[in-house]
């Protein structure tokens, strides 16, 4: 971690327990048979990437999915498959950001919707609420606000622009291998986090050039 000023964080898998199991099972309960082809860990269907850059809402997102089905099926079944996908909290993660923050500046940058938004913060705010999830980083990058998303070396890009960051001196942690490439390809060190790492386990884990 020499030479490092800034950390870019991912959400889901590193400081969020997913599941996608879940979240699958529970679309294919409702008649979505086909959603491991829709969405998956390593890519999705343009409904859910509409969805993740806020070219679409939450209506029409829940629109498209009942034409996936012929099963009679309402909004809030939708939403509340779709959040099967959200566990909980890393809270030794959560913890040890403060730590972090003073040695480096921290960011967040995730592919998420304003569905998935909404729930892991009340699940944030029930579990640990202290204070807001955000206000643990410089700032935080949600795909569906800024409408761009990882792996596009443009998602990458906005941040480290934003805040005047040579790719060099930042960080990017990921448990998805797409997303690391995307992070490699804008010119930033990257450390994937591997099924069991933890980022409290930083100073160990092998950051990649």
């Amino acid at each position: 971690m020499q030479n490092i000023k800034a950390i870019i964080f991912d959400l889901g898998g590193v400081l969020l327990n997913i599941d996608f199991l879940k979240v699958s099972e529970a679309f294919k309960a409702l008649g979505v048979i086909n959603f491991d082809e829709l969405y998956n860990q390593s890519e999705s269907n343009p409904l859910f990437a509409d969805l993740e850059t806020g070219r679409i809402n939450e209506e029409e997102f829940c629109e498209g999915i009942k034409k996936c089905t012929d099963k009679p099926i309402t909004n809030e079944d939708i939403t509340k498959a779709w959040n099967a996908i959200l566990l909980d909290f890393r809270k030794d993660s959560i913890n040890y950001l403060a730590q972090l923050k003073s040695k480096y500046k921290l960011f967040l940058l995730s592919n998420t919707n304003i569905i998935h938004y909404k729930a892991f913060n009340k699940i944030f705010d029930a579990t640990i609420g202290n204070q807001s999830f955000n206000s643990y980083f410089d700032k935080a990058y949600y795909s569906h606000e800024i409408g761009l998303r990882k792996p596009h070396v443009d998602a990458y890009q906005f941040v480290l622009n934003e805040n005047n960051l040579q790719p060099q001196s930042a960080v990017f942690i990921d448990d998805t291998l797409n997303n690391i490439q995307g992070a490699k390809a804008a010119g930033l060190q990257t450390i994937l986090l591997e099924k069991g790492g933890k980022i409290e386990d930083l100073e160990e884990l092998k950051v990649e050039h």
